[in-house]
């Protein structure tokens, strides 16, 4: 069995994470213009662990893996991603980039951010499949980024009303928001909190009996589709509704749309509520996992809301 660890660098990996980088990029094919892993050096990589941190991997106590932290603003930059061949199709390089995008949230960034060159399609691969988007292109260069989930813990109901409109400034048109959660968790409290947002004509309420409702921007703005989706069959039922007329127009809430509405758009906010265990409990669980490139550039945003001592309790 193999022991798979993932170690925070510190000054004392600096050698270990030196010689990793030295063999896994000389081990790729040469590129033009050659990248620059080679000069890493002792010096060099212990700045930027100092600055920055830093991931180690080993594997049964040898180094099989290493990147370097980059943090600029909001956002954590990996550099020299690098796994040594003799541990290549060993799960190291996923290890570290789960463990990186902890460390992003852990230290409250809303973006990982790296560079791919475009001649190694392997590499351009393996992000895609962990869900990064190309943000920019320069040269051979491929900008790859991907926003971080964002986890609040809602007090009560005024308070789920208020993140919403929080984040109905962070919406455009063309946004869909895909949001699920058990009966009674606050799905519709949401959306009005978004509507007051978007300042947007109507009462919000659930379309239980209406499965789609649109309602127009008061203040010249992107109009607001609520879909209820509980009672569609499947995806076919769905695709009826023909809310492709309205999705580069409007912002677009789907109830209960986990597993049909993600095929609307490549770009969405997957949006969780869960309730306490106790029905009398107002407190709720908020999770935003924003995917595609639209967010992939700007990521979420949102304020904690303040609780009391007896909330905190």
């Amino acid at each position: 069995m193999t022991d798979l660890h993932v170690v925070d660098a510190t000054a004392e990996h600096v050698e270990e994470i030196v010689d990793v980088i030295h063999h896994a990029f000389s081990a790729r094919r040469v590129l033009d213009p050659p990248s620059t892993a080679l000069s890493e050096n002792a010096t060099t990589v212990a700045a930027a662990v100092a600055a920055h941190g830093g991931l180690l991997v080993l594997i049964d106590g040898v180094p099989a893996g290493a990147m370097l932290f980059e943090v600029d603003g909001d956002v954590l930059g990996l550099r020299r991603v690098s796994v040594n061949p003799r541990f290549q199709g060993r799960g190291v390089a996923s290890a570290m980039v789960g463990c990186a995008e902890d460390t992003a949230r852990e230290r409250g960034l809303r973006r990982v951010r790296l560079i791919a060159r475009v001649e190694l399609p392997d590499t351009v691969e393996f992000w895609r499949r962990r869900g990064y988007s190309v943000v920019e292109r320069e040269g051979q260069n491929l900008i790859y980024a991907k926003a971080m989930p964002i986890e609040l813990t809602i007090p009560t109901a005024d308070d789920m009303r208020a993140a919403a409109e929080e984040l109905a400034g962070q919406l455009r048109a063309g946004d869909v928001l895909v949001l699920s959660g058990d009966l009674g968790a606050g799905k519709t409290t949401f959306t009005q909190g978004l509507g007051a947002g978007l300042k947007v004509r109507g009462d919000i309420t659930s379309p239980t009996f209406v499965i789609s409702r649109v309602h127009p921007s008061l203040a010249g703005g992107p109009a607001l589709v609520h879909v209820d989706a509980y009672r569609l069959g499947g995806i076919a039922e769905l695709d009826d509704l023909d809310l492709d007329a309205s999705l580069d127009d409007a912002v677009t809430v789907v109830e209960w749309g986990h597993g049909l509405a993600e095929s609307l758009a490549p770009d969405r906010l997957d949006i969780v509520i869960t309730r306490g265990d106790d029905d009398v409990d107002e407190t709720r669980d908020l999770r935003i996992t924003p995917a595609g490139p639209r967010w992939a550039e700007t990521g979420v945003s949102l304020t904690p809301p303040v609780l009391s001592a007896a909330e905190r309790d």
